[in-house]
Order: C-alpha cells, then structure tokens, then sequence
C-alpha cells in the first residue's frame, strides 16, 4: 500500500499544457508542420535536421494552482497556504508536463506530388487529476470531515517515457486538396498508470455503538500498473547499467506500440483554407518489467480501544494497534502482481480554417498553388488531447505575417483550462539553407513564472531545401 500511494503522489505532483503547437501548425516553410498535420501544405524539396536540435519542446501546466499560491511572501505559513490551495482546488483540475526531443529527422521529394519524412524522436508525457478526497484525508485527516465520503476516484494519473520511430508520406491529390499519413512505431521506456479507480471512505456518528465512530472502507479498488518502473528505482542498479538499460528500450528492447497520425487540407477558395488532423491514433503492450500494485476490499471499525494498562495473560501489555491492523490486513488487501497490461496513447486533434490576403514575397513555384501565395494569414484552430476523463481543448486565434522569403513571424492568442491571456509568438528566420526558430506561449507568464500556471516553449534547427 505504501508503494501504491508514494506512486500516487508521485505523479500527482511531479507536473507542475499538453502538445497543443498551435504556433507552428501550418506552417508551410518548416518541416516539423508534417509533424502536427502530415497533409499540411508544404512549399520545400527536402530538410535535414541537426542531430538533437531540430526540435526540442517543453510544455508544463496546472489549473487552479501556480508556485505563487504556495510560497507567496504573506503572514500565514506554508501549511496553512498548502490546506487553503488544497481545499480551493476540485478533482477536475489537473498537472500536466510534455516534452519532446526530436534526434534524428529528415525529408525529401519523391516527385511533384510526394512528400516522403522520416524520423525518430523521444517524448516524456506525464499526465494527473488532483486527488481531492485522499489529498484532503492524508493532509487534515477526518476530524472535520464526519459522515462526508471520502472518494477514491479522484485518484487518476499516466506517465509515460518513450522513442517515436516514424515515417510520412504527403500527398498533393490536385490543386485543392493534400492528404497524408504518418506510420509510427513506440520503444516504451517507462509507463506507470492508475485510472478507474473506486471506493470511498467514511466516518459516520455511532452514539449507540461500541464506540461513538463507526469507520467504513467501502468497495475499495485501487490500482497502479507499472512498466520500466522497478529497474529505475532499484538501489543495486549502477548508473551505467540504468543508462544501458535505457539504451535498450528506446530501441525496442522493452515495451513496444504502434500508431498512425492523419491529416489533409483544402483550399476553399483563392483565400480560405481549412485543415485538420488525428494523431498518435495508437497503443502500447506493456509486458517487460511490469508490476501492478494493487489495494482492495471492504472494512468497517469501530476504531480502537482506549489504551488503559489492561494486560494480557502473561503480564504482557495488550497490542491494540498490532491487532488492528492484523484485522485490517485480512480485510484490505495489499498485493503486488506482474500482469501484462495494454495503454492508449492520448490521442490528439487538430482542425484549423485560415484566410490569407496580401502578395507574398516568394517567387512563383509548382510547389506553391497559386492561391497559396500570400503575405499574411489570419486563422482560427482547435485542439484536443484525450485524457482519462474526456478531451482537453484549447482554441487559438492567430496572425501570421511572412516580411520576406526568408523570415516570419506568427502572433497567436489561446484559451484554454490555464489561462484566458495566453499570447504566444513564434519567429522563423533562414540563411540560405540554414532554418532557425523559436516559439513561446504565454508570454505575459514569463514576467513572473511564480504566478503563471502554464509555460511552453520550442526551438530548433535544420537545413530546408526550396
């Protein structure tokens, strides 16, 4: 039980904003658009990214919650700021940190009408609700909680560390519309799960009873299923043989999955463009080095008795707290399995509609439909992530500005559960073949990272070939 619940708190808090990468969707000069829509529009022959450098993404968020809340400059102290933020968040409020690192990625054209990518790329996704009831039952107990139902549901948490191995294709089928389809293939690293969760724990007045509180553990089931998790956290294990070991699942030598992305766009007319996506439509058979740590049962006490110097039979002191959990033992279970397990990648969706107005600076080209040609763009996009409990959106509305062939910038505005101020900002500049860029959301956030309650950033660097 007590692996079960370190877990727990574990990724409840290891987070402190999930893959929305609404700064670089669409756009048409940077190869890691494929990557968001792999029937993207694309104006470029071929890429080559840097080793390590063509992209590399972080994104962290909390609703309901910043650093500020907690070790705030005020007259009350941490406890008492921890109890205040602890009772003011619900169980739909959550943490959430990504990041990407993309290693290897290139792309070329087959001919006018094939766009082939290719890549690999590691991703850390973690992933939890805020445990209300068991938070607020571990942190201030039941004394003022009497016959009010503690839920074990509430405790619902993914994380998962793992290398993407992918392959692309774009296809041109007229002058209106682009599809694609991505292939990708999962080397598990690490994974640790606990969703549907039950049971509920209550205090109830018993005046008449044996005791004046009666106790209840009512259906308790709870679950957390592991994989990678033990060889990580084994104290024997030297640091050379952790990164061996790491080495050897990122290359398929541990957990394995399959998944496909999706994606096409349509002119609508000379302006107007509409585009959407489905990724990571995919799963994971998690079967090497798992272990499921697993709580469950029914129980009711009557708490235990006052602790007078009775003895038992032989002048020993009775062991009241010895035998209650003995009876607690027998009715709650604790056990530790290793039972192979399947998990769904969170899948996501992208949909998007642009209008484009003003001449662009770029030369004509058979890459470049004609009503594609333009300076600036404004759009409007969804997204959605599933999570356990349903999908988590944002929307975005967006200014995309090209001032030469050579350089661009995109200003966009997003709502979201973190925040209804995010104003992000993506600049992509090239020198011949050389591409850079950059792109940051919630800027305002920046100015004081305590208060923010979600952050993300993304840069890299490769060559393109027009």
């Amino acid at each position: 039980m007590r692996t079960c619940f370190l877990l727990i708190l574990l990724f409840t808090f290891s987070g402190s904003r999930a893959q929305n990468k609404q700064l670089l969707y669409n756009v048409d000069g940077l190869p890691q658009t494929l990557m968001t829509n792999p029937g993207a529009s694309i104006d470029f022959n071929g890429h080559v990214g840097l080793p390590l450098l063509s992209q590399f993404s972080f994104s962290a968020g909390s609703t309901g919650v910043s650093v500020h809340d907690i070790f705030e400059d005020s007259n009350t102290n941490i406890n008492e700021r921890i109890t205040r933020t602890m009772r003011r968040l619900t169980s739909r409020d959550y943490f959430t940190a990504t990041q990407q690192l993309e290693v290897v990625s290139l792309g070329w054209r087959l001919n006018k009408d094939h766009y082939l990518s290719a890549g690999i790329y590691q991703e850390l996704d973690f992933f939890s609700y805020f445990p209300k009831d068991p938070a607020i039952l571990v942190n201030e107990g039941n004394n003022d909680y009497i016959n009010v139902p503690f839920d074990f549901s509430h405790i619902s948490f993914t994380g998962d560390a793992l290398m993407v191995y992918h392959l692309g294709l774009n296809k041109v089928i007229d002058r209106q519309l682009t599809i694609g389809a991505r292939v990708k293939l999962y080397s598990g690293i690490f994974n640790a799960q606990s969703i549907n969760n039950r049971g509920m724990f209550i205090t109830r007045n018993t005046p008449e009873g044996p005791n004046y509180y009666r106790h209840y553990a009512e259906n308790i089931s709870l679950r957390v299923n592991t994989s990678g998790y033990t060889t990580a956290t084994d104290a024997n294990t030297t640091v050379q043989e952790a990164t061996a070991d790491i080495l050897k699942r990122s290359f398929f030598g541990g957990n394995a999955g399959a998944g496909i992305d999706l994606g096409a766009t349509y002119i609508i007319n000379e302006n107007l463009i509409a585009s959407g996506s489905i990724l990571d439509i995919g799963l994971m058979w998690q079967q090497q080095d798992v272990e499921n740590y697993l709580y469950y049962g029914s129980y009711r006490t009557d708490g235990l008795e006052p602790l007078f110097p009775e003895v038992a039979p032989g002048g020993n002191a009775i062991p009241y707290w010895d035998i209650f959990e003995d009876e607690v033992d027998k009715n709650l279970i604790d056990e530790t399995l290793n039972e192979n397990y399947i998990t769904w990648r969170p899948w996501k969706i992208n949909a998007a509609l642009e209008y484009g107005f003003g001449r662009s600076y770029a030369p004509c080209s058979y890459l470049r439909k004609v009503n594609r040609r333009h300076t600036n763009l404004l759009g409007i996009k969804f997204f959605g992530i599933k999570r356990p409990r349903g999908l988590k959106y944002a929307f975005s509305t967006y200014y995309d500005r090209k001032f030469s062939s050579r350089f661009r910038m995109r200003l966009a505005y997003t709502i979201d559960d973190f925040s209804y101020t995010n104003i992000g900002l993506m600049v992509s500049t090239q020198l011949k073949y050389f591409n850079v860029y950059l792109a940051a959301d919630n800027l305002i956030g920046y100015f004081n990272l305590a208060k923010t309650n979600s952050a993300s950033l993304q840069l890299g660097m490769q060559f393109v070939f027009k």
